[in-house]
């Protein structure tokens, strides 16, 4: 019996084992990965697993004993090469083929690569793995020079811990500002002033232009503006969806595989979840490429109950997290998609939240420190609720009230 073959083994590939099985699919499963590690968690990565406050062991989403019991085999290290979606077969790069009866991506994403001359010289790393990590850790000491190219949620994470580590951290944007891609100047401004405020240089509308080589292995960061000398370059510009097996098997992609509510792609023996998947979003109505481990999880549980004959579709607010220093950063929606700010609370307080209406209704929500604001904000998200922009930039006024 040929059974499920999944191609990728992170988060998204560990909820389709754990759903595919509480749904009562019988049926082998085969889960194949590139890395040799079993599907861990991403997002502690760039904080407190690259701190050292977290365990190689404690990133890992379920224990090996979970995939024995539930009969699915992790072929770990090996990556799929090709499908062909007419002799339904996987082949993998030691030449061997896998026989499928249905296919899931759960492939994830990849960095986004500096091309400016000098790119390759030894010092400079990417972060997106469990060996980017270890392979960076031995550098972040107290007092050496780290450039962070790229002020988005990673460059900004890494920048955290390495101030909190003591290294002098310069970190180097080519917009405006920081996270100009995924919130307002507001959050922006707040944000660059808790890491000045901790010793960062942020230098934004600063492209890189190249590498060279300097003394005792340090590397040259040549800028628009300063000329820059590090101990090692960190660079967060982005990631890019893992697509191009599908996309040469014939799948439909366009920023991701595409597929339909139900995760399905545009052969219906094949799904695909997680970061790799472009889908259809009816709460904001449209279709979002998602960077998130709530979308692999929450996608991943309506492949399931699709590929078992009971569909469902996936109907859900995304949201996300960041932690930098003695911060949480929650937010719920796109920010994006509101045309009007309301804020709760004061900035300077450490604790608020930044609302964006559209036509009157919740359309995201930012809430630093502030889960009640977060919480509540969700709900409003997916129920579009009309509110009352002074009473919620009341502080005084309980957020469960504005549900009323």
């Amino acid at each position: 019996m040929a059974g499920m073959v999944v191609i990728g083994a992170g988060q998204a590939a560990s909820q389709l084992v754990a759903s595919l099985r509480t749904e009562g699919y019988a049926a082998p499963i085969t889960v194949v990965g590139d890395e040799p590690y079993p599907p861990y968690q991403r997002p502690p990565l760039s904080k407190k697993f690259l701190s050292g406050e977290l365990a190689e062991d404690r990133l890992y989403i379920r224990p090996a004993e979970f995939y024995e019991q539930a009969g699915a085999a992790l072929m770990l290290g090996v990556r799929a090469t090709r499908v062909d979606l007419e002799a339904k077969t996987v082949t993998l790069a030691t030449g061997d083929r896998l026989a499928y009866e249905t296919l899931a991506f759960t492939t994830g994403s990849r960095v986004r690569r500096l091309t400016t001359p000098g790119a390759d010289l030894p010092g400079i790393f990417y972060l997106r793995g469990i060996a980017d990590v270890k392979a960076i850790q031995p550098h972040f000491q107290a007092g050496k020079r780290i450039v962070i190219v790229g002020g988005g949620y990673i460059g900004l994470e890494v920048a955290a811990v390495a101030a909190k580590r003591g290294l002098k951290v310069t970190v180097v944007e080519a917009l405006e500002r920081c996270l100009q891609r995924v919130t307002s100047k507001l959050m922006s401004d707040f944000f660059e002033g808790v890491h000045r405020e901790a010793g960062v240089t942020i230098l934004t509308s600063t492209g890189v232009h190249g590498f060279k080589a300097g003394a005792n292995g340090t590397v040259i960061v040549e800028t628009a503006g300063p000329q820059l000398e590090a101990d090692l370059v960190v660079a967060g510009i982005g990631i890019l969806p893992e697509q191009e097996v599908a996309q040469a098997a014939g799948l439909v992609c366009e920023n991701g595989i595409v597929v339909d509510e139900f995760a399905r792609a545009s052969d219906p023996n094949v799904y695909a979840i997680g970061d790799c998947s472009n889908h259809p979003n009816p709460l904001l109505g449209r279709r979002l490429r998602l960077e998130s481990v709530q979308n692999a999880i929450d996608q991943a549980k309506a492949a399931a109950a699709a590929i078992c004959g009971k569909p469902k579709p996936y109907a859900e607010v995304p949201w996300f997290w960041s932690d930098q220093y003695d911060l949480k950063l929650q937010i719920a929606g796109l920010s994006m998609l509101g045309d009007d700010l309301v804020v709760r609370g004061d900035p300077a307080s450490r604790k608020f939240a930044a609302f964006y209406l559209r036509a009157g209704a919740v359309a995201a929500v930012d809430a630093v420190n502030a889960a009640p604001e977060y919480m509540i904000g969700r709900m409003m998200i997916a129920q579009k609720k009309q509110v009352d922009p002074a009473k919620l930039a009341d502080p005084s006024v309980p957020m469960k009230a504005l549900m009323g």
